[in-house]
């Protein structure tokens, strides 16, 4: 029997198209640091959350936490959501795109 447990893992796991590494690499870079809404440190909401998303990624279905899985939700949220508001035209270098690869998605890929 499929839980809502898995099926939030599985959500995940096909929002998130990048693997940890590719992620963490991506997150070193000034266009990911330049995308997204700021929070109170002056890190993005995004960021933030491509920093926790390269930790879900790393860590075993089984001890995932509730809160992780909130986390996976809110991801899952706001690819969908993103996804559905794509600009026309060529996005390679779109502050749409970084945003949502701070998120763990490369609409590109």
């Amino acid at each position: 029997m499929i839980t809502d447990r898995d099926r939030t893992i599985a959500e995940f796991r096909r929002a998130v198209n990048l693997p940890p590494r590719r992620l963490e690499q991506w997150l070193e870079t000034d266009e990911s640091r330049g995308a997204g809404q700021r929070r109170g440190d002056g890190e993005s909401i995004g960021h933030a959350s491509g920093r926790r998303i390269v930790g879900l990624l790393r860590t075993r279905k089984a001890d995932l936490s509730d809160a992780d899985l909130a986390h996976m939700r809110k991801v899952i949220g706001y690819v969908r959501r993103h996804l559905a508001q794509r600009p026309g035209g060529d996005v390679r270098e779109s502050r749409w795109r970084y945003s949502l690869m701070n998120w763990g998605h490369d609409p590109l890929r």
